[in-house]
C-alpha cells in the first residue's frame, strides 16, 4: 500500500528507481507474513493500529526535522479527502491481514491484485475517465480471475476468502481520492496526514470494540516476543514506503507498474517456505488471469502517459514556432 510521487523529469536513476521499487514489491510480502503470524493471537485492527502509528509517528518527526512544515495550506485545504485516504487505507491492512487469519498467504495477495482493475473501474464511475474496449475487457477478465480464485477458497475458508477483495476495493477507494489531491500536496506530506487520521480512526475502533466485547476488534497485550514482531512490522513497512516513494522520484509510475506483481511471486515462495502452503491448480489458473489482464491496463496506461506527453510536447513545438505579433 503505498501513495505515489509524481516522477521528476531530467532524472537519470531510472535503474536505481527499478531497483528498489522491485526490492520493495519482494520485500512486502515479508511483513504480511509477519501479519499472519501476528493475527493468529492479535486482532487485525491492533496489528495494523501499531503499524500504522509506528510508520506515522517517524514521518511526524522526520519531516520537521528536514525543515518541512507540515500543515501547509495546500493540507489545511484538502484535509478532507486526506482523511478519506488514511481511512480507506486504514481498513485496507486490517481487512488484509483479518483474511491471513484462514488464507494461505499467496492466495490472499493474488485476490488482492484485483485493485488496479477496480481502480480502473473507479476511475471512471467516479472521476469520469474514459476507458476503451481493450482495458474494460482486461478488467473484465481480471475479475473472472478473481472469481476463480475466490471459488475454492471460499469452500474451503469460507468469508475469509472475501476479505482480500473488500481490502483491494478500499485500497483502489484510497487511490481515488488521493488523485483529486495529486499535484496540490505532496506525496510525503499526505502520508503523514493520513496516517494521524488513519490512527485515530483505528483507535477508535479499538475502544469501541474493548467496550462492546468483540474479539476481533479488541486490544490485547501482546508478549514481549509479539511487541518486537509489531514493531519491528511497523518499521518494515516504513522502510518499504520509504523505498516506493524514493523509486517513484527517480522513474515514471508507468514504468515500475509490472514490477508489483513481483509480490505474488514472492509471496507465494515466502507461504510455501514459512508456512507450508501452495497453490493449487485452479488458483493458479485465476491468478494468470489476475496478472495477465494487470500487466495488460499497466500496458495501456503507460501507452496513454506516453500518448500524452508526445502531444504535449506537439503542442510546445506549434506554440513556439507560431508567429509572434509585434509588440505596439
Amino acid at each position: 500500500m503505498s501513495v505515489a510521487v509524481s516522477y521528476e523529469n531530467g532524472d537519470d536513476r531510472s535503474g536505481q528507481g527499478l531497483a528498489l521499487y522491485a526490492g520493495a514489491m519482494l520485500f512486502i510480502p515479508v511483513l504480511d507474513a509477519m501479519g499472519k503470524v501476528l493475527v493468529q493471537t492479535i486482532s487485525p485492527f491492533e496489528i495494523h493500529f501499531v503499524r500504522n502509528l509506528v510508520q506515522t509517528v517517524i514521518l511526524l518527526v522526520a519531516l520537521p526535522l528536514m525543515g518541512r512544515v507540515i500543515f501547509t495550506p495546500q493540507v489545511r485545504a484538502h484535509w478532507l479527502k486526506i482523511a478519506g485516504v488514511g481511512f480507506f487505507l486504514a481498513n485496507t491492512g486490517c481487512f488484509l491481514f483479518w483474511s491471513l487469519q484462514s488464507l494461505p498467504l499467496a492466495n490472499a495477495i493474488a485476490i488482492f491484485f484485483v485493485e488496479p482493475l477496480i481502480l480502473t473501474m473507479f476511475c471512471v464511475v467516479f472521476l469520469g475517465e474514459r476507458v476503451g474496449i481493450h482495458r474494460t475487457s482486461a478488467v473484465l477478465v481480471g475479475l473472472l480471475g478473481a472469481i476463480v480464485v475466490i471459488r475454492p477458497n471460499f469452500a474451503a475458508f469460507g468469508i475469509a476468502a472475501i476479505m482480500p477483495l473488500v481490502a483491494a476495493t478500499a485500497f483502489a477507494a484510497g487511490m481515488t481520492v488521493l488523485r483529486r489531491v495529486s499535484g496540490r500536496v505532496d506525496a510525503v506530506r499526505i502520508q503523514a496526514v493520513a496516517g494521524i487520521f488513519g490512527s485515530t480512526y483505528l483507535g477508535l475502533v479499538l475502544l469501541v470494540g474493548g467496550v462492546l466485547g468483540v474479539e476481533i476488534m479488541e486490544f490485547t497485550m501482546p508478549s514481549p516476543d509479539l511487541w518486537h514482531l509489531l514493531l519491528a512490522l511497523g518499521l518494515g513497512a516504513t522502510a518499504a514506503q520509504l523505498a516506493i516513494t524514493v523509486a517513484l522520484r527517480f522513474t515514471e509510475a508507468s514504468a515500475v507498474a509490472p514490477f508489483q506483481y513481483l509480490e505474488i511471486v514472492a509471496a507465494t515462495a515466502i507461504g510455501y517456505l514459512w508456512f507450508g502452503d501452495f497453490p493449487d491448480a485452479l488458483t493458479w489458473v485465476g491468478t494468470g488471469l489476475i496478472l495477465a489482464s494487470g500487466l495488460y491496463v499497466a500496458h495501456r496506461e503507460r501507452r496513454l502517459a506516453a500518448d500524452r506527453r508526445r502531444a504535449g510536447r506537439d503542442a510546445r513545438s506549434v506554440a513556439l514556432s507560431a508567429p509572434q505579433e509585434p509588440l505596439p
